[in-house]
């Protein structure tokens, strides 16, 4: 069986680089993408599974990236990150984000929330 596939949108390298090293450990094919411009543009060329992304960042944002997502891919599932305002998650969630986590997060509850998506 071919494995789920994650874009994670995340401009901290660290924090990208380490929930790619997680996710793949989990059996996943992850992608990976600097900011929500780039990640739009590797999602319209290959869409995946599941979105992971940062609210903040620089070039284009995680709700402008959410919004774009959504409207023109409407089954998209997105799980959203922060670690700033709590209005912004509820807006994430408002504007189509499946769940949203603050950072820090706890990583095994994230994995669930992502299996969980995966399968429904």
């Amino acid at each position: 069986m071919k494995p789920s596939t994650i874009l994670v949108i995340e401009d901290q390298a660290s924090v990208r680089k380490l929930l790619a090293q997680v996710l793949e450990e989990a059996g996943y094919q992850v992608y990976q993408a600097v900011d929500g411009r780039q990640g739009l543009a590797q999602f319209h060329a290959q869409p995946v599974d599941l979105v992971l992304t940062d609210l903040e960042m620089p070039e284009m944002n995680g709700l402008d990236l959410i919004l774009e997502l959504t409207r023109t891919f409407l089954d998209v599932k997105v799980i959203v990150m922060s670690g700033h305002s709590a209005g912004k998650l509820q807006t994430a969630r408002l504007l189509g984000a499946r769940q949203t986590f603050v950072k820090p997060f706890n990583l095994p509850e994230l994995l669930r929330a992502i299996e969980y998506e995966l399968l429904h």
